[in-house]
């Protein structure tokens, strides 16, 4: 709690305090040192802390972020810095959870853990004769959750909630987000991570959605050796997917590894609905083909504590998304964002049809590699171009999103890694092509039946809504928004305002240190008081 309110109050003074003030230069000047510190300190706290604390540090050195890697750097690997709890207290929690001692349970456990995560821990084992003849095979890893994690979770969630209610209350915040509901859901993905019988039906679930693709697997699920604190899975572990070196020596292609991860992802997401919520590297192995196929492959997905979940109206709205992208159509692209709920129906998105058109006709389809060889002027005159109308726009971040946001950065970052050069435009094309194709199966074709109903049923309408614009027209009762020169004049008011505070504030101040010497009371009421306009002027916040 000390260090989030240190990092908001330094955040306040050096981003909106000094600017107000004319020192914006001066403000920007550290910035990148102040947040390398900053991030140092976080990096510091989390891996003494532990817990929820390493699982923000991660999110927070994803992609999903918009911080420059002078930032994540600092906050990487907090995974690897986790240090392993007691063999001895792995063992007392795994026979308090089956109810029998553990060798009875397991013919082997190996007592050096292959991964010790914030949560919990993993090892190599094998499993008894009996059990291993049912199954067909005897090799696997369990996975135990830390001893009194639960208690320590628990306080963790206290403290982000506080500071989500903290955010709630900064104007630049609450106007693009709603800090407390995306703590809300953190904390619902944190408590089902804690859960490994919820974990064990994901990865049931997960692979019946892949049962018929034989690109996609899942370890197997040992209900017998699982429970709430412990889960038994079959061991698959393969290559790591992005060391690239062992897939070329396997002579699997790692471009077409990336295209496959791009395909599967957009398959979770798109058609089941039902996606991995945190593949990053450690958490998809590249698996040979049975038979020694060349050049044959398997993704097999492993830890689903935590996962994401698409309803229905969700998904048609992100189906015209990739739609409109695909086909470079900047007004189905504007529609499907409000749609999605990004976009808030009040904005009056002519300019942003524009941005958006350009930006197709400008940069569609490139990859990383060639937005990389772009001029960097030219990006930067595109972006001074049409900064203002992003800025004046009403959009907010639903917290629906935020799952599927890392999703999608942190494959972005794995299919970057496999290949430069991979464009995920060639696979966003042909994917949303077999969607149009009807390749999603019933629910791509119930989408597209919801998606005709509604365009007849505006086309019902659309003759009543000619004749009252018309009349409307025709009144003089027609009026015209322009969002930019709205924002001018709220931005001409504040300053009005914050200056009419600062002169009052300048008049009390004087008058108070001119009168102190002759009437010390009056002249030290007039000084405090001057306190008042003084935060007018800078504070940054507006209250509910």
């Amino acid at each position: 709690m000390r260090f989030a309110a240190r990092a908001l109050v330094q955040a306040w003074w050096f981003e909106l305090v000094l600017p107000r003030f004319g020192l914006a230069r001066l403000a920007a000047r550290g910035r990148i040192r102040r947040l390398q510190r900053l991030s140092r300190r976080f990096h510091d706290l989390a891996a003494d802390l532990g817990g929820l604390m390493i699982k923000v540090g991660q999110f927070l050195s994803s992609r999903l972020d918009v911080l420059p890697p002078e930032i994540t750097r600092e906050l990487e690997g907090l995974q690897d810095e986790v240090a392993p709890e007691p063999f001895t207290a792995i063992v007392a929690q795994a026979e308090r959870e089956l109810g029998i001692p553990l060798d009875r349970a397991y013919a082997f456990v190996d007592p050096t853990p292959i991964a010790a995560a914030s949560l919990g821990q993993a090892h190599r084992a094998r499993l008894s004769p009996g059990i291993a003849a049912d199954l067909g095979f005897e090799d696997v890893v369990i996975k135990v959750l830390r001893p009194g994690i639960e208690q320590i979770v628990e306080v963790d969630l206290a403290a982000l909630r506080r500071v989500g209610r903290w955010l709630s209350r900064v104007k630049l915040v609450n106007r693009r987000t709603d800090a407390p509901a995306l703590v809300e859901e953190f904390a619902t993905t944190s408590l089902e991570e804690i859960d490994y019988v919820h974990e064990a039906i994901n990865v049931e679930r997960f692979a019946a959605d892949f049962a018929d693709d034989q690109r996609v697997g899942t370890p197997v699920v040992v209900w017998e050796r699982s429970a709430r604190r412990l889960l038994t899975l079959s061991d698959v572990t393969a290559f790591k997917i992005t060391d690239v070196a062992a897939l070329q020596a396997a002579g699997i292609d790692p471009n077409a590894v990336a295209a496959e991860l791009a395909r599967a992802t957009f398959e979770q997401i798109f058609v089941a609905g039902f996606f991995h919520a945190d593949p990053h590297p450690g958490n998809i192995f590249v698996t040979p083909a049975a038979g020694g196929e060349l050049g044959g492959f398997a993704l097999t997905f492993i830890d689903f504590g935590m996962m994401g979940e698409i309803d229905d109206e969700l998904r048609d709205g992100l189906r015209q998304f990739i739609f409109a992208v695909a086909a470079r159509d900047a007004r189905g692209w504007v529609a499907a964002t409000q749609r999605l709920g990004v976009l808030l129906p009040s904005a009056d998105t002519v300019e942003l049809e524009r941005a958006i058109s350009a930006l197709f006709d400008r940069f569609g389809g490139m990859g990383v590699a060639e937005l990389t060889r772009i001029d960097p002027r030219e990006l930067e005159a595109f972006a001074r171009q049409f900064s203002e109308v992003i800025r004046t726009l009403p959009f907010q971040l639903p917290e629906s999103f935020l799952l599927l946001i890392r999703t999608i950065s942190l494959i972005s970052g794995v299919t970057s890694a496999l290949n430069r050069d991979f464009n995920m435009w060639d696979a966003v094309d042909p994917f949303a092509r077999t969607l149009l194709n009807g390749g999603g199966g019933g629910a791509t074709a119930r989408s597209l039946g919801r998606e005709a109903v509604s365009i007849m049923s505006a086309l019902a309408r659309l003759p009543q809504r000619v004749d009252a614009l018309a009349t409307r027209i025709d009144r003089g009762e027609l009026a015209v928004r322009s969002p930019e020169v709205e924002h001018r004049l709220r931005v001409i008011d504040g300053s009005v305002r914050r200056t009419t505070s600062a002169i009052l504030f300048a008049a009390l101040l004087i008058g108070g240190i001119l009168l102190r010497p002759s009437d010390e009371v009056l002249g030290g009421v007039l000084m405090g008081v001057s306190a008042v306009p003084l935060l007018h002027a800078v504070a940054p916040w507006r209250l509910r």
